[in-house]
């Protein structure tokens, strides 16, 4: 008993101090970032920073009490939790209910704060999985057992997410879902095959739509529209540019005085790149890799296939959110409204990463 008591106790530091390091960077970054708009906006320097560490507060307590929740609790309650956020994915594109920005149907509103479901329904969607894999075994292999719930189920979430409209986060998901069928044994002829399908509608869904041509244009052709369409993702270059080596300092960004738009979140990257430059930039990648690393470690030392497909979902999905955010901002990749992980400003999606967090210190204190 004392020793499950211990093993409880026990505490990650190679995810935990990482996730601490990034936390208190994004704080720091986020009021650098932020303190003009905010100014201007709201008459207050301090909004945003005041808002995120209410929400850094918030995420740190629900990663401890949760890291000392069995994550089988979790398997138990699959269906509910998927229910829960279909549920809500469909009552956030009821109008008077949900929330439009900027176009977008994606949050709800709840006084001075915004939720986006779309945050629960990535975990609900990893544990489904988790359950789901862990329970079919070497049954995985077969078409009608392996790959089509999966598909039909992940597929219904990002039908959702594409009406809100938010293309690609629903291709994160597809990609997500595709490395976690890989790992649960589906065949990979498959896979490929369900790739091929999925190419052409997402080509259709780009081309369909004149804001997503736009944004292709711009990261093709970036300078040929500087003022317009490239706007965005030339002042992250110019920011990447002026940063150099060790940066202009912190506070000194000249990109966030209304050059980049929403600089504390999508492109929060690229202040830290201006401010604090290549060493800066290179400390935030050694810190996620080790996050990502250790996340991976624990899935493979997992006690049971349960946790560790659980374990793996959920570090994949940081992982993929930092690699798509870096590739935007490095003009990598087509611009996407996706923030980096526990540094850009944003509540759900501080949250929850602090939910997985804590289950993720909960499988490793097991194993």
């Amino acid at each position: 008993m004392s020793r499950a008591r211990s093993a409880r106790a026990k505490y990650d530091l190679w995810i935990l101090i990482p996730v601490l390091c990034l936390m208190g960077m994004g704080l720091v970054i986020v009021y650098s970032a932020s303190t003009n708009l905010a100014a201007h906006r709201l008459g207050d320097n301090y909004f945003y920073l005041k808002r995120q560490a209410f929400f850094a507060l918030v995420g740190i307590v629900i990663m401890l009490v949760v890291k000392y929740i069995p994550c089988r609790l979790f398997s138990r309650l699959t269906y509910p939790l998927l229910f829960g956020s279909a549920c809500l994915m469909g009552m956030v594109l009821i109008p008077g209910i949900g929330t439009k920005v900027g176009g977008a149907m994606r949050w709800f509103r709840l006084g001075s704060f915004s939720i986006q479901p779309s945050e629960f329904a990535k975990f609900a969607l990893a544990v489904y999985l988790a359950y789901s894999m862990a329970k079919k075994g070497p049954e995985m292999r077969h078409f009608s057992t392996g790959l089509v719930p999966h598909l039909l189920v992940a597929g219904a979430f990002m039908c959702l997410i594409i009406l809100q409209p938010d293309l690609g986060t629903a291709v994160i998901i597809g990609c997500w879902l595709v490395t976690l069928l890989f790992v649960g044994g589906v065949n990979p002829l498959q896979l490929a095959g369900v790739l091929a399908l999925f190419a052409p509608v997402v080509l259709w869904l780009v081309l369909h739509a004149d804001y997503r041509l736009k944004r292709w244009w711009a990261f093709l052709h970036p300078w040929k529209d500087p003022t317009g369409i490239g706007f965005q993702i030339v002042h992250s270059f110019l920011a990447f540019g002026s940063g150099g080596i060790f940066g202009m300092g912190l506070g000194n960004s000249k990109q966030k005085l209304f050059y980049l738009p929403e600089p504390h979140t999508d492109f929060v990257l690229s202040i830290v790149a201006e401010e604090m430059g290549f060493v800066g930039i290179g400390i935030t990648i050694i810190l996620f890799g080790v996050l990502i690393t250790r996340g991976i470690k624990v899935a493979l030392d997992a006690k049971d296939l349960y946790s560790s497909y659980l374990a793996l979902g959920l570090t994949t999905f940081i992982g993929l959110q930092v690699l798509v955010n870096m590739g935007v901002v490095m003009g990598l990749l087509p611009t996407k409204g996706l923030t980096l992980p526990l540094i850009s400003y944003g509540g759900s999606s501080l949250i929850m990463t602090f939910f997985s967090i804590g289950v993720l210190l909960n499988i490793s204190s097991r194993s």
